[in-house]
């Protein structure tokens, strides 16, 4: 049987939904033959979703992605408030769980819940709590994905430091997370402790040359930030940065509430925005929300919006203006 997975590509809990989903399909198919395909999906300028052309085997699944209403996804898993690209897709969603309730294991499942901190920890529960998957192989992935993606570090310095193993292995997947990756990793976390994969000296190998660019990065940052009462904006848009580093502005800025980079990769603009998860200050905007306005998305503590790699200076007047907002008590916007 053939199974088809579009996870979240380049990102760590989208390698460990994969890891997760596989799992659950094993434990639910025992005996049988299945042959995975995982694809690495990602978002941009005019990529409003998994290509339909991928949901093309026995068994279709999305993870830690944007929703799709087309009739072959047979697997849906996320937990993105921004899921859903349209009131539509959102009303196809509603539709089939509502079908599907007291269907067997074999029907079409959908789940989504903009409450958890990572795909990983919801795929990991509901396959639990609905399917009875044992969850102790995987706890450790499970406890690790859900840290990364919910940035539930015990500190900044620790996310930017990236001494652990697993951050490490973090920082290849961010880097290195293609289709031909997803097929090669997935399997060795199925078979193998986290520990010992983030280890491997293949890891430590492609992980190196990383270290020495995230280094730089975090010394540009340093050089670049500008904090704006509350609000640190970084503009990276001369330079050519595919993959950015997470957390570098609440490190050299504990005291900030948000932050607001913009880069510019080989094709596309993107500007990450996030709420910082160590000040000491609440977080009064819904990020998610003001991404969406933009075509982008994410959660309501974190999320991203991607311009056409000509959109420099688009891409920086918007961070201006998400900077102005982000300074501004959302109370008081609804006051305009």
């Amino acid at each position: 049987m053939s199974i088809s997975v579009a996870t979240h590509g380049h990102c760590f809990d989208g390698l460990c939904s994969a890891v997760l989903f596989t799992r659950l399909m094993k434990h639910l198919h025992p005996g049988r033959e299945l042959a995975f395909t995982y694809h690495s999906s990602g978002y941009g300028p005019g990529q409003n979703g998994v290509d339909p052309k991928l949901l093309a085997a026995d068994i279709n699944a999305i993870l830690d992605f944007r929703f799709s209403a087309h009739p072959s996804l047979t697997w849906y898993f996320d937990h993105h408030v921004s899921a859903f690209p349209s009131e539509g897709d959102r009303a196809t969603y509603d539709l089939h769980v509502a079908r599907v309730q007291d269907q067997p294991p074999a029907a079409r499942r959908m789940f989504h819940d903009g409450t958890y901190t990572s795909c990983t920890k919801l795929i990991a529960d509901i396959g639990a709590q609905v399917f009875g998957l044992d969850p102790e192989p995987t706890r450790n992935l499970v406890a690790w994905a859900d840290m990364i993606d919910s940035a539930a570090f015990p500190s900044a310095e620790m996310a930017v430091s990236r001494h652990e193993p697993v951050l490490q292995l973090m920082t290849v997947v961010e880097n290195k997370g293609n289709d031909a990756f997803l097929q090669a990793m997935v399997p060795r976390l199925l078979e193998h402790p986290l520990d010992d994969v983030a280890r491997a000296p293949d890891v430590i190998a492609a992980y190196e040359p990383l270290r020495v660019a995230h280094e730089s990065f975090v010394e540009l940052v340093r050089a670049r930030a500008q904090p704006l009462g509350g609000v640190v904006l970084v503009d990276l848009t001369d330079q050519v940065i595919d993959v950015a580093g997470k957390f570098v502005t609440y490190a050299l800025y504990p005291e900030s509430r948000y932050s607001v980079l913009v880069t510019r990769g080989k094709t596309k603009c993107k500007l990450s925005i996030g709420y910082n998860p160590w000040s000491k200050l609440p977080r009064d905007h819904n990020i998610a929300a003001i991404c969406e306005r933009h075509g982008g998305g994410g959660h309501p503590v974190v999320g991203a919006i991607s311009l056409t790699a000509d959109q420099s200076p688009r891409a920086r007047e918007l961070a201006r203006e998400i900077v102005t907002e982000l300074q501004t008590p959302e109370s008081e916007l609804e006051k305009e």
